[in-house]
């Protein structure tokens, strides 16, 4: 099964890791969260990243979610990238966490494309009904 961890500024990661146990009713297996601090040095952060990744890893891959592209946990989240093996998705949110957890039995490229085009048709008006024009 598909090891994911999330890198993101503090306190987004775990409260994002916290949320699923909220929807799950306990914590998912082989799930871990890395809150960049500020002003950390970004070769600690990519130590305890790589620490983490290893132990929530079965072999399977993982998947690195981060928050803001380019920004230091986004750099560090890039430090772990392996082609085939350990991929890497900015922009990460609730719906995208749930979305990896309830899909990550397939492999990682392929659950890496599922999250993007799903991340495509997530942002839409809640508040009226579609246009049933189109």
């Amino acid at each position: 099964m598909i090891g994911i961890l999330v890198v993101s500024h503090e306190p987004l990661g775990t409260a994002l890791v916290h949320c699923t146990r909220h929807v799950y009713g306990q914590l998912p297996q082989q799930l871990a969260a890395l809150d960049v601090i500020p002003d950390e040095d970004p070769a600690a952060a990519l130590d305890a990243a790589r620490e983490l990744l290893a132990r929530i890893n079965d072999g399977s891959g993982a998947l690195v979610l981060t928050d803001v592209f380019g920004a230091t946990p986004s750099r560090v989240a890039m430090g772990l990238a392996v082609p085939g093996r350990v991929r890497v998705l900015a922009g990460v949110n609730l719906p995208m966490l749930l979305k990896a957890i309830s899909n990550r039995r397939m492999p990682v490229d392929a659950l890496c494309e599922l999250l993007v085009e799903s991340a495509r048709n997530a942002i839409r008006p809640a508040d009226c009904e579609p246009d049933a024009q189109g």
